[in-house]
């Protein structure tokens, strides 16, 4: 891949661009550099993922009936579609990526599950954990951006709160030398 150029070679005199996950997370590379803003994101950013998933999971859903005669009601609320909704933006990105995003997810909803009972023993309300450890990865990334030596722009920073969890798994594809 040429980086002057910023495309990738396929064969001689053939030249293909680039797919846009590439082209956000070279964006991504030259913007955020300062190995300390590095570690910060390793961790707020799924920090701030898995909030964002426990608060829309915490939204009341209505009930249905005819869910709650089977007992599907349980597993359906809002944290369904927005799980439905992340892994297809993800999916059209990088197949590959999504379903590590997907296993991600997972693991996410069995926390935020733990959580729920963790409420109805008398511990805090899921929403009120989640509400914090948003507050505090926001921060924490906030800051961590405001370490670089050229500033990075609100734009680029939404679009790393919205593509930084498979921009995280593309290091760790890349270090297995798995294509995404």
């Amino acid at each position: 891949m040429s980086r002057k150029s910023g495309v990738k070679k396929k064969k001689k005199g053939q030249e293909v661009p680039k797919r846009p996950v590439e082209v956000y997370f070279d964006a991504f590379n030259q913007q955020y550099r300062h190995p300390v803003n590095r570690v910060i994101q390793w961790i707020a950013i799924p920090v701030f993922a898995f909030s964002i998933l426990g608060l829309v999971w915490m939204v009341p859903f209505p009930e249905i009936a005819l869910l709650k005669k089977y007992g599907y009601d349980t597993f359906l609320n809002w944290g369904s579609f927005f799980i439905a909704g992340v892994v297809y933006y993800y999916l059209r990105l990088a197949p590959t990526l999504s379903y590590a995003m997907f296993v991600t997810i997972g693991v996410y909803s069995f926390l935020i599950v733990q959580l729920e009972y963790v409420e109805q023993g008398g511990g805090p309300a899921v929403w009120s954990v989640c509400a914090c450890l948003l507050m505090a990865s926001l921060l924490a990334l906030y800051l961590g951006k405001n370490m670089e030596k050229v500033a990075v722009p609100f734009r680029s920073f939404l679009k790393l709160l919205l593509l930084g969890p498979i921009w995280l798994w593309h290091f760790v594809f890349q270090k297995l030398r798995i294509p995404y």
